[in-house]
């Protein structure tokens, strides 16, 4: 006779009769064994899985980084590029506006006083004397070739070559003293004097009256009577009690007249400080009377120095 056993679903593992106590409970054990082996190794499954989310997840971020900082880079590279071209643009612009156009002058003394004040800064047209001339009133800046100046001091200074690099670019203005500032009154062939009756200058034998001398300072306390020779000017500071100008250099070693050639061009606006700013007019109201020069010919009358 056949005995009916019930089927196994994989809940509990097969009773066995009562008399094989022993056998039934080793089977269910080495059930419960299997069953706890795979769990375990679900769990072990999963955990590596998760660890390889992980990981693929950090290798991302680091992707990220990487290319974050790469784009910085590239970034910081281009605002690089674009800066230092706005630099060099600058500076060459400056450096040609410098040579061909204007140049800065730095103003130690007070021979200009009250027209310009010890140290203004200016800007000078080098378009004049060439190819615009010059004309009587013109304030212009020249070079000092004829020694009017002391000699300059030729320390070393481990720092003047910066200054020296930014007066060539144009950057900074010029300080080296070699230059002279002055008011332009007579040119080439002008006859000037000092003084008719009035006590003022004259100009090929017109009187002038000038508004721009230092107040209470009078048109000069040196006599004077020459004819500016061909290719040079004869010049005047328009604080005339402490101008070391035409006058004293003509009387004192015969240097007075200015080579044209030495003009490095008329000075034009103050740039600095802010409250002198403004523009330089050569007052044509003073000469607009004195005539043409009628003779070129070249003579001195004896000078009392000025000791300016």
């Amino acid at each position: 006779m056949q005995e009916n056993v019930p089927e196994n679903n994989g809940g509990e593992p097969p009773h066995e009769s009562d008399g094989q106590g022993t056998n039934r409970d080793h089977v269910r054990q080495d059930w419960r064994g299997r069953r706890f082996k795979a769990h375990k190794h679900a769990e072990g499954t999963n955990a590596e899985h998760r660890a390889g989310d992980g990981a693929g997840h950090n290798d991302l971020e680091a992707n990220d980084d990487g290319t974050a900082t790469e784009r910085f880079g590239r970034q910081a590279w281009a605002w690089g590029k674009e800066l230092l071209t706005i630099v060099v643009i600058a500076v060459v612009l400056s450096f040609l506006i410098k040579t061909f156009l204007f140049r800065a002058f730095y103003i130690p003394s007070g021979s200009m006083e009250n027209t310009l004040e010890i140290h203004d800064r200016i800007f000078v047209n080098l378009l004049v004397p060439e190819p615009f001339s010059l004309k009587r009133g013109d304030v212009v800046v020249f070079k000092d070739t004829q020694g009017w100046l002391q000699a300059p001091d030729t320390a070393a200074d481990p720092v003047s070559w910066l200054g020296e690099v930014a007066t060539f670019i144009g950057l900074a203005p010029d300080s080296s003293e070699q230059h002279l500032v002055k008011r332009v009154i007579g040119l080439p062939g002008d006859h000037v004097i000092c003084c008719n009756a009035e006590g003022k200058l004259t100009v090929n034998g017109e009187a002038i009256t000038e508004p721009y001398l230092f107040p209470g300072a009078s048109p000069s306390e040196t006599t004077f009577d020459v004819t500016v020779p061909e290719g040079h000017l004869w010049v005047m500071g328009d604080h005339r009690n402490n101008s070391q100008d035409s006058r004293y250099h003509d009387a004192f070693n015969g240097t007075g007249f200015v080579p044209i050639e030495d003009v490095e061009g008329r000075a034009v606006v103050i740039a600095w400080p802010i409250t002198h700013w403004g523009f330089l007019g050569n007052h044509p109201e003073v000469f607009d009377k004195v005539p043409d020069p009628t003779t070129n010919s070249v003579g001195s009358a004896p000078h009392v120095a000025a000791g300016q």
